[in-house]
This record gives C-alpha cells, structure tokens and sequence, in this order.
C-alpha cells in the first residue's frame, strides 16, 4: 500500500484506501466540538477531500492523515464562523419560527476561542501547536501524533501537557481542551 517511501500519492488515491480512517477522524473531530447537528461525518470527509485534491501529492500516510486532520479543522472553523455571523443576523430574512432551520451547536463560539488561542500559540510554540492539532483537532493518540510528527511519544506528552496548560491558561480556565 504506502510502503515505499520514494513513492508519493495523491488524494486520489489515498481517499478510497484511507476512507474508513478518515471517517473515523471526522467522526472524533465532530464530536470533539460538538459539531454534530451542523455538519455530517461524510459530508467533512467529502468537503476535506475537496481540500485535499488541491495537493500534489502526500509523502506517507502520516502526512495524509495529518493533512486531512488540519483540513477538517478548517473546515468546522469555517463552519463556526458562518454560524456565529448568522446568530449575529448578517443578510437576515424574515422567517417564521415553524419554517426556521435548526440552530447551530451552542459551541462554535468555544471553537473559534480555541483556534485564536492556538494560532497565539503557534507563534510562541510551533511543535506544541502541531501537537494540539493532532491530539485535539485530529483525535489522534500520542503514538499517532509521535508517528504523524516524527517524534517519540514521550516528547509528544512533555508538548500536550505544555501546550494545554498554556491553552487553559490563555483561554481563562476554559475547559473545551481537555485530554484527547
């Protein structure tokens, strides 16, 4: 499959061979913000494989699936967005309340704090940042981080346990960033 490591491979191929992963990711990362009601599993993977198709070509499987974690949390950032700039009644229309759409997770205000915090982070921590992505945004386990990263498991829990006390710490005592 993805054994040799000269070889690189497109979307195109690794979406049909990695799709039971991928779904397993964005089924962990919807539930990770709670974003259950306003995006559906196959729909973020579908939407992350758009995204991903933009890409020339992914060097292994780690790089993959970590490409395919960050585009995910993209995606339900864009999503938080579009959902607090409709809370906040941008283009408004007039709708009764029996025709009114479903609201969107109570907890896309949350999410945006935690990306904010974590682009200030990137800045003061790159490898922590990247740690957070996987762990929080990815679902990923220490040993999927430390393999999606190229460094050992005990250096990828020293950087979470870090990475979260500075992330609670920044976000004051915001408990959205809890162990993965």
């Amino acid at each position: 499959m993805l054994t040799d490591p000269e070889l690189t491979h497109s979307a195109d191929v690794l979406v049909p061979l990695l799709y039971s992963d991928l779904r397993r990711l964005a089924r962990r990362a919807r539930w990770q913000v709670s974003a259950g009601q306003t995006v559906q599993t196959t729909a973020l993977v579908n939407e992350a494989y758009l995204r991903l198709r933009r890409s020339e070509r992914f060097n292994d499987r780690q790089h993959f699936m970590r490409s395919a974690a960050m585009a995910m949390r993209q995606i339900l950032i864009n999503l938080a967005r579009e959902a607090l700039t409709e809370k906040r009644g941008a283009g408004a229309i007039r709708v009764d309340l029996d025709d009114a759409p479903e609201l969107p997770a109570p907890d896309a205000q949350a999410l945006l704090e935690v990306h904010d915090a974590l682009l200030r982070l990137h800045a003061f921590s790159p490898r922590s940042a990247q740690v957070v992505e996987c762990r929080f945004f990815g679902g990923y386990s220490d040993e999927d981080t430390a393999a999606a990263l190229g460094m050992s498991e005990r250096t990828v829990r020293r950087e979470w346990l870090k990475a979260r006390a500075w992330l609670l710490r920044e976000m004051g005592g915001d408990t959205k960033v809890q162990d993965a």
